[in-house]
């Protein structure tokens, strides 16, 4: 079987067994368990999108922030439910071979593009998040906000950020992302899990301390609506929780790694509704915290006094939970990007790209060369990776699933289901039209 090339974990023989009917790749090594997929698939949606949840919120209100939310992942369980199932039709063992199946070489090569595109942004966003909490960093207007590093032994030549940032590439990341299976991260997809719990534990603790102090304030419960411009900044949150849950490029690598690939409808479902509860109290206990002046990005309110005891240290314990959790994300995020950017490259290539140390090490460099220049010397990149994350975002999220279901090349769609894939387009039509335009509104200056 030819689709065999597409599956970077399988052997190097290419060799495939029968597994109940269905013909799954042979590894050689022991397969994946549930619990290990469920941390790797959780790890990959809870990203950096976790710190915006607040500010969607405050922008939405409680009611409709917690219903988008709710509603967003039940669209992203049904358009990944549509992937497995038409990958299963056509025996694919990727993301991209059940688009080339469906929309031939050009559809592979959009989603290689797309996959590039939107975790390259991811990955260049993290490592600039990771700069800004160890080294600090200073806004347009010259606010400066200073790193952990730089607050516990003041600024010396050891805490600026390039030098950070390669001792961690060099010490941290470039270890991670070394791995060639994903089951190999189980261990750190777990400890960036357990992170991000540690993380929404403190938060609701200070939440707690506070609401028994009756120093916070009845939060909004829906948004307040004074004129045609704040109506249409409604839908600007519309995009950070519609997007919330992208995955898609990494539920295939895990299933090929699963012991039991059919519990991977399983293994979806876990992890999405993990990672619901994990958005649910980060956006509802994080507004609650700090209100009308919760920031885009929540992590920049843990730089100020938090009105409880002991403020300095839990800011400092939230940043650094946060950082690690990043840090253990990026080569989850990696991974797939590498094996699209390897398709991209040597399309010819007869190998895995797992089998190919040269071929490995080469596209790895690449890849974490780019990324480093672009965190180092490009630090205020967050409205060009929006439009860019929104656009790529989308069409892996929602686009390429639904459009696989109305080509229906293998007559197993029915009428439901071409139904929810025309509303899961219009879903992402609307959120890209509207990430764009907000986008590009805050780069025209406005008339006085």
């Amino acid at each position: 079987m030819t689709f065999i090339k597409d599956v970077e974990s399988s052997s190097e023989n290419g060799s495939l067994i029968d597994f109940k009917d269905k013909k799954v790749p042979l590894l050689a090594h022991k397969r994946a368990s549930f619990g290990s997929s469920v941390f790797n698939l959780s790890c990959t949606i809870v990203g950096a999108g976790i710190m915006s949840l607040p500010a969607a919120m405050k922008v939405l209100g409680v009611i409709p922030g917690v219903i988008l939310i709710i509603v967003a992942g039940f669209l992203t369980e049904a358009s990944i439910e549509f992937l497995l199932r038409f990958s299963d039709a056509s025996c694919s063992f990727s993301y991209c071979s059940v688009m080339e199946d469906a929309f031939g070489k050009i559809g592979k090569i959009l989603v290689q593009l797309s996959v590039v595109v939107n975790n390259v942004g991811m990955s260049i966003i993290y490592l600039i998040i990771i700069e800004d909490v160890l080294s600090g960093s200073s806004t347009s207007d010259g606010v400066h906000h200073p790193g952990v590093l730089e607050e516990c032994f003041e600024q010396q030549w050891w805490t600026g950020r390039a030098f950070v940032l390669l001792v961690l590439t060099l010490f941290v990341f470039m270890p991670l992302i070394s791995c060639k299976r994903i089951d190999s991260l189980r261990y750190t997809s777990a400890v960036a899990v357990a992170l991000a719990v540690f993380f929404i534990v403190v938060v609701v603790a200070i939440t707690a301390f506070k609401l028994g102090q009756g120093t916070i304030h009845e939060p909004a419960w829906f948004p307040h609506i004074e004129s045609s411009e704040s109506f249409w900044n409604l839908f600007t949150a519309v995009p950070v929780l519609v997007c919330a849950y992208l995955c898609h490029f990494n539920v295939h690598p895990i299933q090929n790694e699963l012991k039991d690939p059919n519990q991977m409808q399983s293994v979806v479902k876990t992890s999405l509704s993990l990672s619901g509860i994990v958005y649910l109290l980060t956006g509802l206990f994080g507004f609650l915290l700090f209100g009308d002046s919760t920031a885009s990005d929540i992590l920049s309110n843990f730089d100020t006094n938090l009105g409880v005891p002991y403020s300095s240290l839990l800011n400092n314990m939230v940043r650094v939970s946060y950082a690690g959790h990043i840090i253990l994300v990026f080569p989850i995020i990696f991974y797939s990007l590498r094996i699209n950017l390897d398709g991209l490259l040597f399309r010819r290539a007869r190998r895995p790209l797992a089998s190919d140390n040269w071929r490995f090490a080469l596209v790895t460099l690449i890849l974490m060369s780019v990324i480093l220049y672009g965190a180092i010397f490009i630090p205020n990149v967050w409205q060009a990776f929006q439009f860019t994350g929104a656009t790529s975002g989308s069409l892996l999220l929602f686009i390429f699933p639904a459009s696989i279901v109305l080509k229906d090349c293998h007559g197993i769609a029915t009428m439901k289901d071409k139904m929810l894939a025309i509303f899961l387009i219009v879903v992402a039509v609307f959120t890209d039209v509207v990430a764009i335009y907000s986008n590009a509104s805050t780069l025209i200056p406005k008339r006085s």
